[in-house]
């Protein structure tokens, strides 16, 4: 059975020890799209680093194809897609650091159709969780999981962000360590179902995380305590994002649509928190 959630659920994966330079944080930045009218992005004179850089730190110098063969797991990867990706900061992200990165299998839902594999990784600077979606291996009788679910308010978007992709974009972002041939290969992406290769979810992540910080917090990255939101599409490399932003008593609501195709929905249900949520900061 390629999912056995007895062996899977609540195993440890080998520990990491990681470490990364501002060569790292510049070159993660370069991939999201910044450019050189954002210098405290891509000057090392006051560089910070966006608090997703934690979706990276561990994989910059991995430079082998991604494979889903874990403890209980052994599914094909190009039956897997990214489902749902969330963050906690615990500490800001140094622009040099180290740390050991232990990670274990959360949790394996059953949607009918479908797996979802929860993988969880903590640092003493941040927690990710990474859910991935793998198409025809549910039915193991297993739980659904909980709902997700953030919707939109109704009402007009406090700020709205246009956010272009550039065509060599996955190209520069796999560099970061996600060597998936989703994102390069057109042979592949089609034997997943895409007419071209697909822009790296991750590199949505960050770019709605950065628009989100430069249009509702300042530009203060180390406001973030945390980030999440569901990949509701394919974004491709060339097209532009449109990311609207909710201002809440407690937190910021997020909805990222393609604006080229009359706003196909990218990224979903997706909210950020902030360490002084009861300043954040009003710029219209």
């Amino acid at each position: 059975m390629p999912i056995d959630p007895v062996k899977a659920v609540g195993a440890a994966l080998p520990s990491q020890e990681i470490s990364w330079g501002a060569s790292d944080v510049l070159l993660y930045h370069l991939g999201l799209g910044a450019g050189p009218d954002e210098l405290r992005y891509v000057y090392e004179r006051d560089l910070r680093a966006l608090p997703t850089f934690a979706v990276v730190a561990g994989t910059l110098r991995d430079t082998r194809p991604p494979s889903l063969v874990l403890p209980g797991i052994d599914v094909d990867l190009v039956r897997a897609l990214h489902g749902r990706q969330e963050l906690i900061v615990r500490e800001p992200i140094p622009v040099e650091g180290s740390a050991t990165a232990r990670s274990r299998i959360v949790d394996v839902y059953d949607k009918g159709s479908a797996a979802v594999i929860v993988l969880e990784t903590s640092t003493p600077y941040f927690t990710t969780r990474t859910t991935i979606f793998v198409r025809g291996e549910g039915g193991f009788g297993g739980s659904r999981g909980p709902s997700t679910r953030v919707p939109a308010p109704s009402r007009q978007p406090d700020f709205t962000v246009l956010s272009p992709t550039w065509p060599q974009q996955a190209l520069v972002y796999r560099l970061c360590g996600d060597r998936n041939p989703l994102h390069v290969d057109p042979e592949f992406a089609a034997m997943a179902g895409f007419d071209r290769p697909i822009l790296h979810g991750l590199c949505t992540y960050g770019m709605v995380c950065k628009a989100v910080v430069d249009a509702a917090l300042g530009g203060e990255v180390s406001r973030v305590a945390s980030f999440s939101g569901r990949f509701a599409g394919v974004v491709f490399p060339g097209e532009t994002l449109r990311t609207r932003i909710w201002q809440a008593p407690d937190r910021l609501q997020i909805l990222t649509t393609v604006a080229d195709r009359d706003d196909a929905p990218a990224f979903a249900d997706a909210q950020l928190t902030t360490s002084r949520a009861d300043d954040i900061a009003r710029r219209h």
